[in-house]
């Protein structure tokens, strides 16, 4: 038995041989892809070969301001915190997150405001509290715009940001994925209980292949490492580049004859990322009569008034054991979920219908009102972060736009 390490352009080689017939070579980077060749031999080797063409980011740990003496805070400092917090790597692949608006001249963040949705009212309330960035749970610029111009809405807050050199942040579906985000808020107000993740987020990967072939002898292998290691050192298998640098190093693996029949290549799952993704489902530790949980919700909510379905075969006193949230409008998400209850800000009329048939009950709140209250909650969070150095306010003109009269 022996261990062989040889250091080439920067990355490692191992290679370690347990019997005259095994051997599994690990080639890996610190940041990037990494190959894995699993060799089975009695006169051929058997090799895997892993692409990674980027890598899944860590929530790392944040960085604690309230202590330090801070007299200009950055935008990219404050950011920064915000990612931390809610990496853009969980949003959804249809979302606009992230930075929106850019200021161009750059200037200190002392104040910060926090609004569900950016309306004229609330750019009306920043620009009146001199407020360097405003983080918009939904993004006010969604679709792509080939000109700013007055008559559109949308448009004209951007222009305002613009000019008076207003930063615009919006974390929407990371908010809403990350654990201990918008839905573990939203599911938090029917008490304790065994919660889990209605659609896992999965890792940021864009793509990962397995390549499985054989060579004759360790010889011929170290000769085919030497030209995929070619492939490799100029090319790191980031996503816009994947189709390419697969191909080439196919390419290589192909002009071999024996590598070329006995090639097999597969794609590897993504696996989840613990406590992140879309929608919550919970187990009540204590289960509630439906009548209980509409008073429970409304408190947590905020709100006088709440919109309820009963499920088929159910009144006020039938037993909630279960509770499916998903904030916003979720139906997407929970349909299928086998639940008691429905928790959710809107739902279109036939799927609260196909809801009620299945027995399941429904609980509508308004869109941003199942969305608003954690705003307080974010508050905390980000002042923990970012201590006495910002002022952050939570709008006091932003709301649902229904009202109930």
């Amino acid at each position: 038995m022996f261990t062989r390490n040889r250091k080439l352009s920067g990355r490692i080689l191992h290679v370690f041989k347990t019997s005259p017939f095994l051997s599994t070579i690990q080639f890996s980077t610190s940041h990037f892809p990494f190959l894995h060749l699993s060799s089975s031999r009695y006169d051929q080797t058997r090799c895997q070969h892993f692409l990674h063409p980027s890598f899944c980011p860590v929530l790392k740990p944040v960085r604690d301001f309230s202590s330090d003496s801070i007299e200009k805070m950055e935008l990219k400092t404050v950011l920064d915190v915000l990612e931390q917090l809610a990496p853009l790597s969980l949003a959804e692949s249809w979302d606009n997150v992230g930075l929106l608006v850019e200021p161009s001249k750059p200037r200190p963040i002392k104040t910060i405001l926090l609004t569900n949705d950016l309306t004229g009212e609330v750019m009306d309330e920043a620009e009146t509290m001199r407020c360097d960035l405003i983080v918009s749970y939904h993004p006010p610029l969604f679709r792509p715009i080939k000109r700013l111009l007055q008559k559109d809405w949308k448009q004209r807050l951007a222009v305002r940001a613009i000019e008076a050199g207003i930063a615009i942040f919006s974390p929407h579906t990371t908010w809403d994925s990350v654990e201990g985000g918008v839905n573990d808020w939203l599911v938090g107000g029917m008490g304790s209980g065994k919660v889990s993740v209605l659609m896992p987020a999965v890792s940021s990967e864009a793509q990962k292949h397995r390549l499985e072939f054989s060579c004759l002898n360790e010889e011929e292998l170290n000769s085919l490492l030497k030209r995929l290691w070619k492939i490799e050192g100029s090319e790191h298998f980031q996503s816009s580049r994947i189709s390419s640098s697969l191909t080439a190093v196919v390419q290589v693996l192909l002009s071999h004859p024996l590598v070329s029949s006995s090639l097999n290549i597969t794609q590897v799952q993504q696996p989840p990322l613990l406590g992140c993704g879309q929608g919550r489902l919970s187990v009540l530790d204590e289960p509630v009569s439906v009548s209980t949980a509409l008073q429970k919700m409304k408190k947590h909510l905020g709100l006088a008034h709440v919109r309820l379905a009963l499920g088929e075969q159910q009144t006020l006193e039938s037993e909630v054991k279960t509770v499916a949230v998903c904030a916003g409008s979720g139906a997407s998400v929970l349909q299928g979920a086998k639940a008691d209850l429905y928790i959710t800000g809107e739902m279109s009329h036939h799927e609260v219908l196909d809801a009620v048939a299945r027995g399941t009950s429904v609980i509508l709140s308004d869109h941003s009102n199942s969305e608003r209250g954690f705003l307080s909650v974010f508050r905390e969070r980000l002042v923990m972060r970012l201590g006495d150095a910002v002022t952050i306010a939570i709008s006091q003109k932003d709301r649902d736009p229904l009202q109930v009269i």
